[in-house]
C-alpha cells in the first residue's frame, strides 16, 4: 500500500497541465499586469482615497493567494491514469450513491479536476473515506459533522472523462 501525506490530491494529466499553465500565467503576465495597474494607479496621487489603487491591490492578494493555492497543489499532486471501469470507486470516479433515499452524484478527487458545476468530495471527506476503496452494491457508512452515522448505498462509479 502506498502511503501518502494528507496534503497529496489526485489530478488527472489534464486537469494538471490546466492548472500548470494558469500558474504559468499568473506568475508571469499576471504579475506583471498587476503591478502596471497599482503603479498607474498610485501615480494618480492620494492612495487614501484612491479606488483604483485598492481595488488593484485587493486583486494582486487574490492573485498571490491563487498562486500560492495552485503552487501547493501541483507539487503535491499525484498524477493518475483515468481509474479503470471496474466498479470499484476510486479517486477520479464519478459515484452514484443512494443517501436519505435519494440518488447523489459526486466526483470523488479534487475541486481542481473538474471545472464544471458538479458536486466533489476529497477522498479525505467523511463520505470520500467511506466509499473509497467499495464496489456498487456495497453499502458504507459514516459519521456527519453532526455525530450522526450516515449510511450510503454505492449505486455506480464511473471514471469521470471530464
Amino acid at each position: 500500500m502506498t502511503e501518502t501525506t494528507t496534503n497529496q490530491s489526485y489530478l488527472t494529466q489534464g486537469a494538471y497541465d490546466r492548472l500548470k499553465s494558469e500558474l504559468e500565467e499568473l506568475s508571469g503576465p499576471g504579475r506583471t499586469e498587476i503591478a502596471k495597474r497599482i503603479e498607474a494607479a498610485r501615480e494618480e496621487g492620494d492612495l487614501r482615497e484612491n479606488g483604483g489603487y485598492h481595488a488593484a491591490k485587493e486583486e494582486q492578494g487574490k492573485m498571490e493567494a491563487r498562486i500560492r493555492q495552485l503552487t501547493q497543489l501541483l507539487e503535491n499532486a499525484i498524477i493518475g491514469e483515468t481509474p479503470k471501469d471496474n466498479g470499484v470507486v476510486e479517486s477520479g470516479m464519478v459515484v452514484t450513491v443512494e443517501m436519505f433515499g435519494d440518488q447523489e452524484e459526486f466526483l470523488l478527487g479534487s475541486r481542481e479536476i473538474t471545472d464544471s458545476s458538479m458536486q466533489v468530495f476529497s477522498e479525505k471527506s467523511p463520505i470520500g473515506e467511506a466509499v473509497n476503496g467499495h464496489k456498487v452494491g456495497d453499502t458504507v457508512s459514516y459519521e456527519a459533522p453532526n455525530g450522526k452515522e450516515i449510511e450510503v448505498k454505492i449505486l455506480g462509479a464511473t471514471p469521470y472523462t471530464g
